[in-house]
């Protein structure tokens, strides 16, 4: 890899361009300059940043974003579709089975024709700095909440807890480049064992910018109507159980009590 920001006495945007342009090394036209804002894109996300957004009390002009209409001007009638997963991976779209990559494709015209993925972020950088930048992740945004309803049924409180606390210190090791470390693989080895059982179909309501997550459902459930019913459940569920549980709970507050009278 070369690097030549870091390298090479090369200090400056402007200094780039010029050796660039020297060396006959094409550059688009946001990296020379020309655009008000610098962008980077891939098949995930957009992120733009620099000079017309660098003012973070400034509202994001709505010509810097690239991947999604204004959610003002996206269909005034809401658009409903499912998303099947097997272990965790999304596989299916409205019931077609679909590759990894044909399938946040698809949901990245979803989520383009809906004005979905917007974010408007002040991150903090490895480095230390706080830059603010402007993200748009379509597809990416409606995966992550369709997984999410899915994991909803299928995974224990204390397995869904556990999950959440791993998942910032995941991003952080992928956010500093720490892909191939023996931490992020070690997590990676949790993170795949809570995915086992991650399997069902989550339908979702696509409106204006917004994803809700409107139904779901899973061969390996834990919901359980019985247990979980307002009405008569037969003896699913006796409440006098929670007695002794809310009387031990309470334990160490009634001792506090009783000292500080």
């Amino acid at each position: 890899m070369i690097a030549p920001w870091r390298e090479w006495d090369l200090t400056s945007r402007t200094k780039l361009i010029e050796f660039a342009e020297k060396h006959q090394i094409p550059i688009p036209r946001d990296k020379r300059g020309e655009s008000p804002f610098s962008t980077d894109a891939n098949m995930l996300h957009t992120s733009s940043e620099g000079k017309v957004l660098e003012d973070p009390w400034e509202e994001t002009p709505d010509y810097v974003y690239s991947r999604t209409v204004n959610p003002e001007d996206a269909p005034d009638a809401p658009e409903y579709i499912t998303i099947d997963f097997e272990r965790g991976d999304g596989v299916a779209i409205n019931g077609v089975g679909m590759s990894p990559a044909t399938l946040l494709e698809t949901l990245n015209e979803y989520g383009r024709k809906h004005g979905i993925g917007r974010l408007d972020l002040v991150e903090n950088r490895f480095v230390g700095m706080k830059s603010r930048g402007m993200y748009e992740t379509p597809g990416g945004t409606i995966y992550h909440l369709a997984h999410r309803g899915i994991e909803q049924l299928t995974l224990d409180r204390g397995a869904a807890h556990l999950k959440d606390e791993l998942a910032p210190k995941y991003a952080e090791l992928i956010y500093n480049g720490f892909w191939f470390s023996p931490e992020r693989e070690m997590l990676q080895a949790a993170i795949d064992y809570s995915q086992e059982k991650v399997t069902g179909t989550v339908r979702l309501k696509l409106y204006k910018g917004g994803v809700y997550v409107v139904g779901r459902k899973s061969p390996y459930s834990l919901y359980s109507e019985k247990v979980v019913t307002f009405e008569d459940d037969a003896g699913a569920y006796d409440q006098r159980d929670a007695a002794g549980f809310i009387k031990l709970n309470a334990l160490r507050l009634r001792l506090l009590g009783r000292r500080d009278r």
